[in-house]
């Protein structure tokens, strides 16, 4: 591999994660949607949108041209929203080279085909998974752009590749672990943005921590339940990928999926959330499809199927805390 890397999105996670990687040596083109985003970077060296005070490293650059971004790069990083995807990528196609590697830092699952990230790059791309990698786990984007010290997981079929980019991207301060289970880490990934939603209602209506450790926990559950029906390896659930990304993602403020579920509790309607920020909450996005792909193979999933209530309208966030304490008991593993 070159070492040229374009990061396709100029969010907030596509930016962090450049930095890591220009910091384990590749020189990193990012493609902004936005114009001003691109030149902020360029001639401040600072994304002022979504990450205002951090300085980036000189060897990322940016550009609001498709072409320029991919032009000789052997890693694409794709970190748009996952929603986007399928409407992104033809785009991006004609310029990608023919043996790329895609990186997904993407966690959803589409809406209407329920297929994972992977997957739609897969159909989209006619790309084969050896050539198709995902990095999840405990990353909040300030908290990487800081350089604070962090872990994460590159999942591959290939293990090979994972082994590749797993170097591509060890960097000082973020440690990369191999693995090749793709579909288990995206839908961790893809989860636990539910969950930490139903956990920033809890928050904002004012419960404590034995209400946020319950919901965490028992959304723990929920994940494993899907994703070993799906195929996915347990231990991935209980690691980098499963619990290490649902807890950071539950407990801090800087969690847009956290701070959403909040805003919900707090008595914001979803259309003044979504007014209020650029960021996207990919659970609001994915609660549905997930709740699809749930009743699809027979899984019960009580805390995606009453967030997506709540995110549609059709329920309060009260209403939603007093269906999970008044649901019938039942033995824990069953």
């Amino acid at each position: 591999m070159s070492g040229k890397v374009a990061v396709l999105g100029g969010g907030s996670w596509g930016t962090a994660f450049s930095i890591v990687l220009a910091d384990s040596g590749n020189d990193v083109t990012i493609w902004a949607r936005r114009e001003e985003v691109a030149e902020s970077i360029n001639e401040r060296r600072e994304n002022a949108e979504y990450l205002p005070g951090i300085q980036l490293p000189p060897t990322i650059k940016a550009t609001h041209d498709h072409e320029r971004a991919l032009v000789d790069a052997d890693l694409v990083v794709l970190a748009v929203p996952s929603q986007s995807l399928r409407e992104n990528l033809p785009a991006f196609l004609p310029f990608v080279q023919p043996d790329a590697v895609f990186v997904s830092l993407m966690k959803g699952v589409e809406l209407g085909t329920l297929k994972r990230m992977s997957e739609v790059v897969s159909e989209v791309g006619d790309v084969g998974p050896s050539r198709i990698a995902v990095v999840s786990g405990p990353n909040l984007a300030r908290e990487i752009a800081r350089r604070e010290p962090a872990a994460s997981v590159v999942a591959c079929e290939d293990e090979d590749v994972a082994t590749i980019l797993q170097k591509r991207i060890h960097a000082p301060a973020f440690r990369p672990y191999t693995s090749v289970d793709v579909l288990g880490c995206e839908l961790g990934g893809a989860y636990k943005n539910v969950v930490a939603l139903c956990v920033g209602m809890a928050v904002g209506l004012g419960f404590g921590d034995n209400t946020t450790a319950s919901l965490i926990t028992r959304g723990l559950a929920e994940t494993a339940r899907l994703a070993m029906n799906q195929g996915a390896n347990p231990l991935t659930l209980m690691g980098l990928a499963g619990l290490g990304d649902l807890v950071a993602t539950c407990s801090s403020p800087l969690s847009r999926n956290r701070t959403f579920g909040e805003k919900l509790g707090q008595g914001m309607t979803v259309d003044e959330i979504y007014g209020s920020t650029r960021q996207v909450a990919e659970g609001a996005k994915s609660c549905s499809s997930l709740r699809a792909l749930a009743e699809r193979t027979g899984i019960e999933a009580p805390i995606v199927e009453n967030v997506d209530e709540v995110v549609a309208g059709r329920m309060s966030t009260s209403d939603l805390m007093h269906s999970f304490i008044s649901r019938d008991p039942k033995a824990e593993m069953g």
